[in-house]
């Protein structure tokens, strides 16, 4: 198993790299949109949740939410979304990573505290995260 080839499900028979960019472009917005989960390549493989939002994936990490470490100091990124489903790779991707300013971005902050299942405590979120974690928006690349 290679560090870009997170662990579980089948691969498609045509790979991202094999699609015109169109298409590509629309199996990003598609498998981010389906399926809550990704594989980011960092030290090693990390499974993160997020969400899709405005064209671009928004995670939280740091505090008590997901440690996805460097995350937001790197650069790029490579991105594996898989399908809810069956677990088959739909697509991978290098997405320039930046840190995203929460107090000017309510609707990102919004959209991720929606999405975010089982926090012990929804209805304060937005104060933890802005006290505790970084919001990276990861921006997928032609």
């Amino acid at each position: 198993m290679s560090d870009h080839t997170p662990p579980a499900g089948k691969t498609t028979p045509q790979t991202a790299l094999e699609q015109g960019v169109p298409e590509r472009a629309a199996a990003i917005a598609e498998g981010a949109k389906k399926s809550g989960i990704l594989w980011l390549t960092l030290d090693r493989p990390r499974l993160a949740w997020h969400t899709w939002h405005d064209g671009a994936i928004y995670l939280v990490t740091g505090g008590e939410e997901q440690a996805l470490p460097g995350l937001d100091a790197l650069d790029r990124v490579h991105v594996t979304l898989r399908s809810k489903d069956n677990g088959a790779r739909l697509v991978e991707f290098d997405a320039t990573v930046s840190v995203v300013d929460q107090a000017a971005s309510a609707d990102v902050v919004a959209a991720l505290a929606k999405d975010r299942l089982n926090a012990r405590d929804s209805e304060h979120l937005p104060d933890r995260w802005a006290r505790d974690c970084t919001i990276v928006r990861l921006t997928p690349e032609a």
